[in-house]
């Protein structure tokens, strides 16, 4: 039993530190241009409101909540203006596309 305890806060002190370092990872990816100051608890919901009018809805709820969380920012409307988020607008794919919807 004590064993298997070890190997639980042994997991667990890995899967933070693999958090850690990833949020690290992709907020350098996002903070080209510096952070909003959306608390990431409403990523979800602001990201809801962003993907609500297309019809590809799981890829943009995915882009949008991962750009969130690294920028803490999501631009108002549905589409376009990024210009409010420069961290979201700037974040490219490795081919140069946009990366944040």
């Amino acid at each position: 039993m004590v064993a298997m305890a070890k190997l639980l806060l042994v997991l667990a002190v890995a899967i933070l530190t693999i958090s850690m370092v990833e949020s690290k990872v992709n907020g350098q990816g996002g903070q080209k241009n510096g952070q909003g100051s959306l608390p990431s608890s409403q990523c979800p919901g602001q990201c809801s409101r962003r993907c609500s009018q297309t019809q590809y809805k799981k890829p943009c709820l995915f882009f949008c909540q991962k750009c969130c969380r690294a920028c803490l920012c999501v631009p108002s409307g549905y589409y376009g203006n990024k210009g409010e988020c420069p961290c979201y607008n700037n974040w490219k794919t490795k081919r140069g596309g946009p990366k944040c919807p």
